[in-house]
């Protein structure tokens, strides 16, 4: 568009351009046309942990670390979960604030995602056999490579970090190394395989299956060491003891039991659920078992009495997935089949935090940070969404993400800071003393999907 001013030339007037719009300048490499450079959210926690590793010198206790206002400046006294002045607060280490949603080309069901050892990295599973590398910071797009012929169902780390193993829908268990290399495959069991658990000495790892069996195999020599047999239906979930040399198991059968993995029987069965157990997670205490079950209830048992000491009461659907904090010791996230998304607190009877409209639909998996800092969700409409600890100043309920933009979570409240802001990584923290919903709305309808995440 041209603007024009009179001007006078040889005693006559004529029309003459007063300003013309500069012409679009775009950057061309080889013929090319580049594409336009995107700031990203960054949540970089090293100015953070730099920051404790200065203060913990002369702040050694709790009372001598300056307290934290609900202001923004006070974001310079921000640690990580890890230091005193945080580890007595578990409620300052839950993840509302919303950062990215990640979703790959061909956009399938996300059913299990795990971060890496050192936490540069995401790594998700998704129903067409994929793996997608995901960067920890920027979270942008950096790998997908075909690692199974089928759905990916589960996928764990080993406790020294240096080998994961996975299985899938057809019952095939693969060894990786950390740079993604596959060194053995082999056929674990005849139907699709639910969970994986390492022991604590990383030398023998167990697999369940739609089978009804759970098997004991030895990590070096590939070789099937006991099967335990006990539950009347599918076995759905396992997990090693982080000290003993027991297994729990979660089955169809609404039964949780736990093993004796030497000599192959049932030390004990837990009634305390009336639908399937879908997860269950020990402690890192070791005393605590926390099992999530169809039945809308999360319940948390105490193994030297063998008795339920807690119910958590608050989903409005299905329990879906379950993790504890790698921090705090009382603190655990759970999803639901709606996508909704709740953060607990051991001795507290409602949720300290809710995200009612997470995900559009269930949430199959989720992992922490291993800082702790950060939170990944993968669901089955085809996302994995990264979420965050609030800066101090923030208010704990992320309205506009809930309001403008709840179904894509392309937007969220407030900036986040880069990770380079005075000493404050991005996601920022203090949520203490609350407990309000942090959607704004309630879910839109229910998906109709098949269970068993979709497969038929």
């Amino acid at each position: 568009k041209k603007y024009y001013k009179r001007m006078s030339v040889d005693g006559g007037g004529e029309r003459q351009p007063y300003y013309t719009r500069p012409p679009k300048q775009s950057e061309v490499f080889d013929g090319k046309q580049l594409r336009k450079a995107v700031q990203r959210r960054t949540i970089d926690s090293n100015a953070s942990s730099m920051k404790w590793y200065l203060d913990r010198a002369r702040k050694t206790r709790r009372l001598e670390n300056d307290a934290i206002q609900p202001r923004i400046e006070y974001s310079v006294n921000l640690h990580p979960p890890a230091a005193v002045n945080m580890k007595y607060n578990s409620s300052s280490s839950v993840c509302t604030k919303f950062v990215h949603s990640s979703v790959n080309k061909p956009r399938c069901p996300i059913n299990s995602c795990q971060w890496t050892p050192e936490g540069k990295r995401l790594i998700t599973g998704a129903s067409t056999g994929e793996f997608t590398l995901w960067n920890g910071l920027t979270f942008n797009f950096e790998t997908i490579l075909q690692a199974h012929s089928s759905a990916v169902r589960s996928m764990v780390w080993s406790h020294n970090g240096y080998w994961m193993v996975t299985g899938d829908h057809g019952g095939v268990v693969k060894y990786w190394q950390s740079n993604m290399n596959n060194l053995k495959a082999f056929q674990a069991h005849d139907e699709s395989i639910r969970d994986i658990s390492f022991s604590p000495t990383d030398l023998k790892f167990g697999t369940c299956s739609d089978d009804g069996a759970i098997k004991l195999w030895d990590f070096e020599l590939v070789q099937e060491e006991q099967a335990l047999k006990g539950h009347g239906w599918d076995v759905r979930c396992i997990q090693w003891h982080p000290t003993y040399p027991i297994l729990a198991s979660g089955s169809k059968d609404s039964l949780v039991k736990i093993w004796d993995v030497k000599s192959g029987k049932a030390l004990t069965t837990l009634h305390g659920h009336k639908n399937m157990v879908v997860k269950v997670q020990w402690n890192q205490n070791g005393n605590w078992l926390l099992t999530g079950s169809r039945d809308q209830l999360i319940k948390l048992f105490d193994i030297r009495t063998m008795r339920e000491f807690h119910s958590f009461r608050g989903h409005k659907r299905e329990v879906t997935a379950l993790k504890w904090h790698p921090i705090h010791e009382d603190l655990f996230a759970s999803g639901a089949w709606d996508g909704a998304l709740y953060y607990w607190q051991v001795g507290q009877g409602e949720p300290i935090a809710s995200i009612p409209v997470a995900h559009q639909s269930s949430i199959w998996d989720m992992d922490w940070h291993p800082v702790g800092h950060i939170l990944a969700t993968a669901s089955g409409d085809h996302t994995t969404k990264f979420w965050t600890r609030n800066r101090p100043g923030d208010t704990p309920s992320d309205y506009a993400y809930g309001q403008e933009n709840a179904n894509t979570g392309e937007q969220s409240s407030g900036a986040l800071a880069s990770g380079s802001g005075a000493g404050a990584d991005a996601g920022g923290q203090f949520m203490s003393n609350f407990a309000s919903n942090a959607g704004g709305n309630e879910y839109r309808g229910n998906r109709d999907m098949r269970d068993d995440r979709g497969s038929g």
